[in-house]
């Protein structure tokens, strides 16, 4: 959970009020019954969070006596690693909302391909912009050079709308993703780009 325990957060309260000095170092503090009427739980909420106190070493419980407050440094201490940990918990919470959004992207990205690819095939004739797939030939010029490297697009005039790799679509690759062996170029571009594309990745002929 995102929300720390209840105990914790009573822990952190009586923590604060004594880094502040409502309550200072010696003095006996309520036990368990009147801490738990204070805050409204029970108990045993209480006694959780009288242990998390003395094994941070701000409380000494002693049985059925309350607690002695030990140490306002202490105190102070434990306020800043639980301001810590909030901040990890929160920066947690915001990274896995940006993977969640960074998910459906992609998702929605596959989906548009697919649907290019697809009209792309029934309106062949019809269509000036059309894609077309090219697997890059095991010695061809291009492999291992990143997108920007080859300059395809300015030897091309083919925009890369993505890549198939081991079966796997990678839409919108960025202008440094690698060619690599077996690659399939999924392209859009004018009724000639066939033959200028071929003409970039297949490898010159020895002289």
């Amino acid at each position: 959970s995102e929300t720390p325990p209840v105990y914790s957060r009573i822990a952190l309260d009586i923590a604060t009020k004594i880094a502040r000095g409502e309550f200072s170092e010696g003095q006996r503090i309520s036990g368990r019954s009147l801490t738990s009427i204070e805050y409204g739980v029970s108990p045993e909420t209480v006694r959780r969070a009288f242990r998390l106190l003395s094994d941070m070493e701000i409380l000494d419980v002693r049985q059925n006596s309350g607690a002695i407050v030990l140490s306002k440094a202490n105190a102070a201490k434990y306020i800043k690693q639980f301001d810590n940990h909030l901040d990890l918990r929160t920066l947690k919470k915001q990274m896995k909302a940006l993977v969640a959004e960074r998910d459906k992207l992609n998702v929605r990205i596959m989906e548009l391909t697919e649907r290019i690819t697809d009209m792309s095939e029934r309106f062949f004739t019809s269509d000036p912009l059309r894609s077309f797939e090219f697997e890059i030939p095991a010695n061809s010029p291009i492999l291992g050079k990143t997108i920007a490297d080859s300059m395809f697009w300015q030897n091309t005039g083919a925009t890369i709308v993505a890549l198939r790799r081991n079966g796997k679509i990678i839409p919108s690759p960025g202008p440094y993703a690698v060619f690599m062996p077996n690659d399939v170029i999924i392209v859009s571009g004018d009724f000639e780009v066939s033959d200028r594309v071929n003409q970039v990745l297949e490898p010159e002929a020895p002289q």
